[in-house]
């Protein structure tokens, strides 16, 4: 069974989902082990696994670490070409379709598609949106691309389809992490209206309320950072959970 597979049945279970990103440039490898537990018990189905730096000099080791101990879905949200796998269960094949850096759009997937295929990893083909968030990010700086103007929900929805038509099975909203504000609930709402792919979001999602308000709008996975990371008790990452899991619209499936 596919990975994704296994997300849509969770889908079907829960409604939407609830990712925790671990960053290796962010959290240390013994800081990530220890909470793994402590967030699937409590909810999280699933970990995005990635930064947009690349600081991680073991980052094979690093995985292969966390797989150990996880039982959910471990999934690469490379930020560089340097951030690829074997441990991975499968990877998010990111092309920054809100910019127009041809690096990002298109030439580093030149580069590692022959070793994801020598690699037999599952590759996941995600459309991935920076939007604007009040300061620049890590990720806006180091992909040299503009984000999305927040306050032009339209401009985000043809964006989208765009990557719809192109073949993207994800689309990807991010406010950056550590954002001062998380993506506009008009902009999700938008995105979810004009396509049919589901839509992750993420970044600057600080509080369980912001969870719940990003799902109602359309939002098929909500992606946690900065919250976790900052060593997250039990009843939080439940209180996110709740959020996710009980808000849920008729979302579709990630096929």
């Amino acid at each position: 069974m596919s990975v994704l597979e296994k997300l849509n049945l969770e889908r079907r279970v829960d409604g939407a989902l609830l990712v925790a990103l671990l960053d290796p440039d962010l959290l240390t490898l013994e800081r990530a082990t220890e909470r793994i537990d402590l967030l699937e018990t409590n909810g999280v189905d699933a970990f995005f696994l990635g930064g947009s730096l690349s600081q991680y000099l073991e980052f094979d080791e690093y995985v292969r670490c966390v797989k150990e101990h996880a039982h959910v879905p471990v999934i690469g949200f490379p930020g560089s070409i340097n951030q690829i796998s074997a441990h991975l269960d499968a990877i998010l094949y990111l092309s920054v379709i809100s910019g127009r850096n041809p690096e990002t759009l298109f030439g580093q997937h030149v580069q590692v598609a022959p070793l994801l295929k020598r690699l037999n990893l599952e590759v996941i083909p995600t459309g991935y949106m920076l939007v604007e968030s009040g300061k620049l990010t890590t990720a806006h700086y180091v992909s040299h691309s503009l984000p999305l103007p927040r306050d032009k929900p339209s401009v985000a929805a043809a964006t989208a389809l765009a990557g719809e038509y192109m073949g993207h099975r994800l689309l990807y909203l991010d406010a950056g992490s550590g954002a001062e504000n998380p993506v506009p609930e008009e902009l999700i709402r938008a995105v979810h209206d004009s396509t049919s792919a589901p839509i992750v979001v993420g970044g600057g999602i600080r509080e369980p309320s912001l969870a719940a308000m990003s799902v109602r709008a359309g939002a098929s996975a909500i992606v946690i950072g900065t919250a976790f990371e900052e060593g997250p008790d039990a009843g939080l990452v439940r209180e996110f959970a709740a959020a996710v899991h009980d808000q849920a619209i008729a979302l579709p499936l990630i096929l």
